[in-house]
C-alpha cells in the first residue's frame, strides 16, 4: 500500500516545507506569526476543495476539518502543527528529494562543506533505497511537523475518497505555536469534540509515545546602572556582565541539553540579549518529574538571586511559566489509545516501540487538558538545524498506520 502514497506525500512535504511558518516566542500574538496564516489558509482551502466537512480556521489560529465516519465508532481526532522552530533560519527552504537513496553521505548544494552521513546518523543507513527529503544546507526542513501535516492530509484525501476503510468520525487539527509552547488553546478540546486523539510529530518508524518532558519557561531581566563609560568607574553596573554571571554560574557540566540523555532533565538557555543597562535571559527547563522540574526551577532562582546578593545596585527578576506537563500523568490511568495505536501498527507490519520523548507535542497539553493524546511516528530525524531530513517511505508508513487506526477503532 506504500507506494500508492509516496508522491503524493513527497509533493505536499515539498510544497509545505518551502512556505515560511516559523514561530516567534518573542511575540504576544496569536498565532505569533502572520507567516502561519499562510500555511493555514492553505490547509483551509485544501480540505474544502477535498471535500471535508465544518472546515474552519478558528479565531485562536486553529484548522479544524472532519472526515464523516461511515461506520458506528467513535471520534478521534490527529493533529499536527504548522510551525517551523524559530532556533534555526526557516526562510526561504528549498526541500529537495535524494531518490533511491545510496547508503552513503548526503552532502548540500548551499553548503557543500555540510555532511549528512549514517556514521553520524545510523538511522539514515537503515534507509537505503528510500526517497531522502533535506533541505539545501543553509535552513531547516521542517518535516517537524509539516511531515505530520502531510500524512493527516494524506490520508484525509483517501478517507474522504471512500476508498479507506470503513471508519468512525475523523476530526483534523491543524495548530500553531507548538514549537514555543502555545499550540493548544484553552477552547481547543471541546471545538475538536473527541474522546482522544493522536499527534503525528513523532520520529523514527514504529514510535508510539506516551512520556514526554514536563516543560517550564523561564526569562531573567537584569537592569543594571547605565552611565556613559567615559565616567564609569565605581558608578557603572553592566546588565550584560550580571546575566553572563548568572550563565556561568548554572550546572553547565552536568544540566544542559549536550551533556544529559535518556530520563535526564536539564537548563537550557535559548537567548541573550539586551544592552549594559538592562539585559534577559530566556531558558526552557525540562524533566520528566514533576519534582526534578521545581528542582531545576529553585537551582535558576537560587543563582539569580547569588548574582543579585553580590550587586544590590542591579534588579535581577525571575519568571518561571507552566509549559506543558508529562502526558504519562494522565495517560497511565487509561492506556487504551495507546494499545490501539500498537494493535494498528502491528497490522501493518510494523514493531510498535514505545520511548519518553525528550521535548513534547501538542499533545501533552490536550492530554493535560483532558483529552488523551499519544504522539506517532512520521520519521522525520534531525530536527531544528541543517542537516534536517524524512524517508518518504516512513511517510507513508504513518499514513497507513492512520488509515489502520480508524480501521481498528471501528472495529470495536
Amino acid at each position: 500500500m506504500a507506494g500508492e502514497f509516496d508522491r503524493e506525500l513527497e509533493d505536499r512535504l515539498t510544497r509545505y516545507a518551502a512556505i515560511d511558518s516559523q514561530s516567534d516566542d518573542s511575540s504576544a500574538r496569536r498565532p505569533s506569526t502572520e507567516v502561519q496564516f499562510d500555511m493555514l489558509r492553505l490547509l483551509e482551502r485544501e480540505l474544502r476543495e477535498m471535500g471535508a466537512q465544518d472546515v474552519v480556521l478558528t479565531g485562536y489560529g486553529t484548522v479544524l476539518a472532519t472526515v464523516p465516519g461511515r461506520a458506528e465508532a467513535p471520534a478521534i481526532g490527529f493533529l499536527a502543527h504548522v510551525d517551523t522552530a524559530p532556533q534555526f533560519c526557516a526562510t526561504g527552504v528549498k526541500p529537495r528529494v535524494v531518490r533511491g537513496y545510496d547508503g552513503g553521505e548526503i552532502r548540500f548544494p548551499d553548503d557543500p562543506a555540510l555532511v549528512l552521513s549514517p556514521e553520524a546518523c545510523p538511522y539514515l543507513g537503515e534507509k537505503r533505497g528510500d526517497d531522502i527529503v533535506t533541505a539545501s544546507g543553509t535552513t531547516l526542513l521542517g518535516a517537524d511537523d509539516k511531515a505530520g501535516v502531510a500524512v493527516i492530509m494524506t490520508a484525509a484525501r483517501q478517507l474522504l475518497s471512500r476508498q479507506g476503510p470503513a471508519h468512525g468520525p475523523v476530526r483534523i487539527a491543524f495548530t500553531p505555536d507548538e514549537e514555543i509552547g502555545r499550540g493548544v488553546d484553552p477552547r481547543l478540546p471541546e471545538d475538536l469534540g473527541v474522546e482522544f486523539a493522536y499527534t503525528f510529530d513523532g520520529g523514527r518508524l514504529g514510535e508510539i509515545e506516551y512520556e514526554t518532558f514536563s516543560a517550564d519557561g523561564a526569562e531573567v531581566r537584569i537592569t543594571g546602572v547605565s552611565i556613559h563609560p567615559g565616567t564609569a568607574k565605581g558608578r557603572l553596573v553592566n546588565a550584560l556582565h550580571l546575566a553572563a554571571r548568572i550563565v556561568e554560574t548554572l550546572p553547565q557540566a552536568t544540566m544542559t541539553p549536550e551533556t544529559t540523555e535518556g530520563r535526564e532533565g536539564f537548563i537550557h538557555v535559548t537567548e541573550l540579549d539586551g544592552t549594559a543597562a538592562e539585559a534577559t535571559i530566556r531558558l526552557i527547563l525540562r524533566d520528566f518529574e514533576r519534582e526534578g522540574l521545581a528542582q531545576k526551577g529553585e537551582i535558576l532562582r537560587k543563582v539569580c538571586a547569588a548574582v543579585a546578593a553580590g550587586e544590590p545596585r542591579a534588579t535581577v527578576a525571575c519568571e518561571i511559566r507552566p509549559q506543558y506537563r508529562n502526558m504519562r500523568y494522565w495517560l497511565e490511568e487509561d492506556m487504551r489509545p495507546v494499545r490501539l495505536a500498537e494493535a494498528a501498527c502491528r497490522a501493518i507490519g510494523v514493531t510498535p516501540v514505545s520511548t519518553p520523548i525528550r521535548g513534547g507535542t501538542d499533545g501533552s497539553r490536550l492530554t493535560e487538558m483532558g483529552v488523551p493524546t499519544p504522539n506517532l511516528f512520521t520519521g522525520m530525524q534531525n530536527l531544528h538545524g541543517p542537516l534536517e531530513w524524512i524517508s518518504v517511505q516512513d511517510m507513508a508508513k504513518a499514513t497507513e498506520l492512520m488509515l489502520a487506526l480508524v480501521a481498528e477503532a471501528a472495529r470495536g
